[in-house]
């Protein structure tokens, strides 16, 4: 039953809307490391070394093949001990440090293929073009493949990103203070406010986040399509 008033729902929007700054922080550097890897699994992919290869394989089968939770937990609680295996210690890393390498590997994972789609969309002719004017390789996917096939993968990048958002909702459970976490905060103090009100807050904080990612996409998408018109016109 909802009995509680306006002012109690504006307190507890704030007290959400408060901790959405580390949140998005969270997304923000999780989504960069994520399409570093993306893009270095991608062309690995791509080229078919036997051994890099292997290893790109391996490592996407386990990354989409097990929970998110359950590699938060391997890198929070078994990083630390593997890498005492060989005397580096990082047991006093910030929680924060380990949500983000756990977000990254497990988005890259899934970047990688969308931008893998992406590259071998932009075609074959593309690179040999840029052969015949001496470019080399690296030189022809910064300057001619890369950018050409962010713009094929834009929606699709747009929407792992909308899921990375939701993922980090799992923060908490490894004490970070997200707005997922402050909910719990506030279930666990009980500041006479329902667990309905609560949840449903928080789903609006996200719905609106959402939407307002879906927005920026959008306008990206519409943006780079027309410069790259006008520049063909």
């Amino acid at each position: 039953m909802m009995s509680s008033s306006f002012s109690d729902w504006l307190d507890l929007l704030m007290r959400v809307l408060n901790k959405l700054p580390l949140t998005l922080l969270m997304l923000g550097v999780s989504l960069f490391f994520s399409l570093i890897i993306g893009v270095i699994v991608a062309i690995v992919r791509v080229q078919k070394r036997p051994i890099s290869y292997a290893i790109a394989t391996f490592y996407l089968s386990f990354m989409r093949c097990t929970p998110l939770l359950v590699q938060l937990f391997l890198v929070y609680f078994g990083l630390p001990q593997l890498l005492l295996l060989v005397n580096i210690d990082i047991n006093g890393w910030d929680r924060f440090v380990f949500v983000v390498i756990a977000f990254s590997l497990y988005t890259g994972a899934y970047l990688s293929e969308v931008i893998r789609s992406a590259y071998l969309a932009v075609g074959k002719d593309q690179l040999e073009a840029a052969y015949s004017v001496g470019m080399s390789y690296s030189q022809a996917l910064l300057r001619i493949i890369l950018p050409q096939a962010f713009l094929v993968a834009l929606p699709d990048l747009g929407n792992n990103i909308i899921e990375l958002l939701k993922d980090t909702s799992l923060a908490f459970t490894i004490g970070i203070i997200d707005i997922m976490g402050q909910v719990r905060i506030i279930l666990g103090n009980n500041y006479g406010i329902g667990m309905f009100e609560i949840y449903f807050t928080i789903s609006l904080v996200y719905w609106g986040t959402c939407i307002v990612i879906e927005n920026m996409i959008g306008l990206l998408e519409k943006g780079l399509k027309k410069g790259r018109v006008s520049i063909a016109d």
